[in-house]
């Protein structure tokens, strides 16, 4: 008792830090709370031996009965689990890694039952999988699992015509951590009436650029969800009114297809950062939330946010580089654009739904520059503004089809379940370098070069868009990375920063931080970066 009232305190002080508008102390860097749901494994089974039972031809080849004389968190003490996994991984691999049982439009006894009757192994999964094509994306870990799934125009057998063009999208994933943010407009939603039979909590919603469904299942947080306008449905724009005959079809296709039961996770609660102890002489930022004055949406203030929500390798590989605004650089009258202090961006105007910026809309992540190439000299690195290099802030999985101007990579570990996205690199050139769905990478391996693609080369200006999601009961919701880079960025340059007040004016010097030799290899080139119209 006395533990939850300490982690019902700690809430409460996190929320109270979010919401306050005085800025904190800079040493006031704190780790994010989540929370950690307990699975009904037994449900699970109940409700497998019931889609189980509906082809009988199958049915006798799964063991229910539970195996007393292996240890409880033993895969085969649950031996259908186990043999639903092995079928399951032949489409989904690494399925048993889920420590969620793993909802999909699959229907594993389909499948079987016309394997036994002869069918042809070449046939499609399409075939049994609601008509939806073989899955695009699928990672499944110690948090739970994600998917991603996409169905054709005119596939499904009694689907409404519609005017987009192209597949429809279809995301889902279920997670047993939940991570506590100040959410004023979470939890909201309608009820779906011709759903309620199957999902009695099930919320529809459009939060962010997608609708999405929310239930509860197995003691577990779901969330499918279709990236959409809520506007007149074109060729070109998926309509939200075009996504919810989808997104219901796939609803009404969900089936167990595997996961294992696994030791459960624990509540993590909110506590200070350790940050270096010796004081850069240099690295200077102003608080979170503090963004250009007028910039926000109806000229709305920033998102004060002290949360390093994960402990990431800073994602340029080399300092100096800068958090700078893009869009408004040159109304900040106090600092360039490649030099200190640096200044939140994450609520500046745009048309992107942002539900922690005041008003919904915001940036959704920070701009970061890299420093100026500095002037030619004796005993100096060649300098390329094309090849600053990006790399992977953790290790992770890869989420990216080839035709996505952005990356995103997702950890799905016990302690977390975070994704971080990047932007404006060329998709030729992530292409090439098989930055694609699956792929995983290592923190700090390279994975790109900072470049200005935005629809098109040249789109915008030389620079990286970096963002953060985290999981919640709403599913994937963009939080303010600030503090997240700025706690990064010390490690870096192994120093701390200081906080600059807004009321305090900074001349502007340009800088370059001597890093340690085994930081800087010699083949490590710099490059610039230019102001974005």
């Amino acid at each position: 008792m006395v533990g939850k009232s300490f982690r019902f305190v700690s809430l409460v002080l996190a929320s109270l830090s979010l919401l306050t508008t005085t800025p904190l102390a800079a040493d006031e860097i704190r780790s994010p709370s989540l929370t950690a749901l307990r699975v009904d494994w037994r449900a699970a089974l109940d409700q497998l031996r019931t889609e189980v039972n509906s082809r009988p031809q199958i049915a006798g080849d799964f063991i229910f009965a539970p195996r007393r004389s292996v240890p409880r968190y033993d895969p085969r003490a649950m031996p259908a689990l186990v043999q639903l996994n092995a079928v399951s991984s032949q489409f989904f691999t690494g399925i048993a890694r889920s420590s969620v049982p793993v909802l999909l439009p699959f229907d594993a006894g389909a499948y079987l039952e016309a394997r036994r009757s002869g069918a042809p192994s070449s046939l499609s999964v399409s075939r049994y999988q609601a008509d939806f094509n073989p899955v695009d994306m699928f990672d499944a870990g110690p948090a739970g699992y994600s998917a991603t799934f996409s169905l054709e125009p005119g596939a499904g057998d009694g689907m409404p015509t519609r005017v987009f063009a192209r597949p429809v999208e279809v995301q889902i994933t279920g997670s047993a951590l939940l991570y506590d943010i100040a959410d004023p407009a979470g939890g909201k939603g309608e009820p779906v009436k011709p759903l309620a039979a199957l999902y009695p909590d099930l919320r529809k919603f459009i939060r962010e650029g997608y609708v999405r469904y929310a239930f509860t299942r197995f003691g577990v947080a779901y969330v499918v969800s279709v990236q959409c306008l809520d506007s007149v449905a074109k060729p070109r724009r998926l309509a939200c009114k075009e996504a919810y005959p989808v997104a219901e079809r796939f609803l009404k296709s969900l089936r167990i297809a595997g996961g294992q039961r696994m030791r459960p996770l624990t509540d993590m609660a909110s506590n200070l950062v350790d940050r270096p102890a010796p004081r850069s002489a240099e690295f200077s930022y102003r608080p979170s939330g503090d963004i250009i004055p007028n910039t926000g949406y109806r000229n709305k203030a920033g998102h004060p946010d002290v949360m390093a929500y994960a402990q990431i390798r800073f994602p340029l590989e080399k300092a100096p580089a800068f958090i700078r605004s893009q869009s408004y650089g040159k109304r900040d009258k106090n600092d360039g654009p490649t030099a200190y202090p640096w200044r939140d961006n994450f609520c500046e105007s745009r048309s992107f739904e942002v539900w922690q910026c005041a008003g919904g809309y915001g940036h959704q992540g920070e701009d970061i520059r890299a420093a100026d190439c500095p002037p030619a000299g004796e005993g100096r690195e060649p300098c390329d503004p094309k090849q600053r290099v990006i790399v992977a802030v953790r290790d992770a999985i890869v989420i990216r089809g080839a035709k996505d101007q952005a990356a995103t990579l997702q950890v799905n570990g016990r302690t977390e379940h975070i994704r971080f996205r990047y932007m404006h690199m060329n998709p030729q050139a992530m292409n090439a370098d098989g930055l694609l769905n699956g792929r995983i990478v290592s923190e700090g391996e390279r994975i790109g070069l900072v470049s200005n693609y935005l629809e098109h080369p040249a789109g915008t200006s030389m620079h990286l868009h970096f963002d953060i999601q985290v999981f919640t009961r709403d599913g994937w919701i963009w939080v303010s990375p600030y503090v997240t880079l700025v706690s990064a960025y010390e490690r870096l340059i192994r120093a701390r920063g200081r906080e600059i007040g807004p009321e305090i004016a900074v001349t502007a010097q340009p800088v370059a931080h001597a890093l340690p030799e085994d930081v800087i290899k010699p083949d490590q080139r710099e490059g610039s970066s230019s102001e974005e119209n």
